[in-house]
């Protein structure tokens, strides 16, 4: 199977340099970020609107709306609002990536211009592989706190929020991760590269891979201990790694959408959803686990990709032609 040429002969442009395909302008890249926040905050804001009135409709109160949607106690509602917000982020990528570096949505996918279907499908093949090394490890080591399920416990009752919640994370959820990976890994990855551009490659890749990451791990909320929040920002390096190494966002999408079907799938069979949705007491014993998935994923996914030559850069072709134009 052949996605592209080889990744140590590829010429181009690496996927964090993509912003130069299009017009210059050093301002557009901070442009380009406060545009996409606000483009996410009015989706949130639209969205609570639509959910809230499709609850409305659906007969309950405004007290029990509130308690549904507040985020004190997870509902499959909440949990719809919120992957529904961050799969807003995707077209709000795309029109950014459009509006100020005139670059069509594929772009935003991947170095040869669209997402890569096949290379997606066979990550997400890696992602199942890594992830069953990692629970095999986990199941050795001691407790590792917030994020993790006793199984010993005996399964939860299927009850009608079970499959409200179900439905929920198989509709939704690889939408919420898709969003995610886009936002971070891919605009902000970018435009981290836009403005970097005139600095030692090094620097750049460098700045590429752990801003993103670091905002990722910020993003997801003030109340997170340090374990926690270093399992998100070891999670948004491997996964900006992978982008600039392979060339795409396929990579990161599918370990995020494998991780949250995990999370979400064992929370609802065994766990408790608003424990997995805000963990908050995480332990030292998580950095094993997660460099266990990341290191298998990411040394996996690198050989796959060099064996079937997956592009990492742009051809030179489409380099010369994009530069014509402008």
């Amino acid at each position: 199977m052949h996605w592209g040429e080889d990744t140590r002969t590829a010429p181009g442009l690496t996927y964090d340099r993509l912003h130069l395909l299009g017009p210059p302008g050093g301002w557009r890249q901070p442009v380009g970020i406060v545009f996409l926040v606000a483009l996410f905050v009015i989706g949130q804001v639209v969205l609570g609107v639509v959910v809230t009135l499709w609850l409305a409709l659906g007969g309950d109160g405004v007290d029990e709306i509130a308690d549904k949607l507040s985020g004190d106690t997870a509902t499959p509602s909440f949990l719809a609002l919120v992957n529904l917000g961050w799969a807003a982020a995707i077209p709000a990528v795309f029109l950014v990536g459009f509006l100020l570096h005139r670059l069509t949505p594929g772009w935003m996918g991947s170095v040869v211009g669209r997402l890569r279907w096949r290379w997606l499908l066979t990550c997400l093949g890696l992602a199942v592989v890594a992830l069953t090394i990692t629970m095999a490890v986990s199941t050795v080591l001691p407790d590792q706190g917030a994020g993790t399920v006793d199984l010993g416990g005996g399964a939860n009752a299927f009850t009608s929020a079970s499959r409200d919640f179900l439905l929920v994370v198989v509709l939704l959820t690889p939408l919420q991760a898709a969003g995610e990976e886009y936002a971070f890994r891919g605009y902000l990855t970018q435009a981290c590269g836009g403005l970097t551009a005139r600095l030692p490659a090094r620097v750049g890749t460098t700045v590429a891979v752990v801003v993103p990451a670091l905002v990722f791990a910020v993003a997801h909320g003030a109340g997170q201990d340090l374990p926690i929040f270093f399992d998100r920002f070891a999670f948004g390096v491997v996964a900006g790694v992978l982008v600039l190494l392979t060339g795409g966002l396929e990579a990161g999408i599918a370990m995020h959408v494998l991780n949250n079907f995990l999370a979400f799938g064992l929370a609802i069979a065994f766990g408790d959803m608003t424990e997995t949705l805000q963990p908050t007491d995480g332990t030292w014993w998580t950095v094993p686990v997660t460099l266990v998935q990341s290191l298998s994923y990411l040394g996996l996914t690198l050989w796959v990709a060099r064996r079937t030559g997956v592009r990492s850069r742009t051809s030179g072709a489409i380099l010369e032609a994009r530069r014509g134009r402008v």
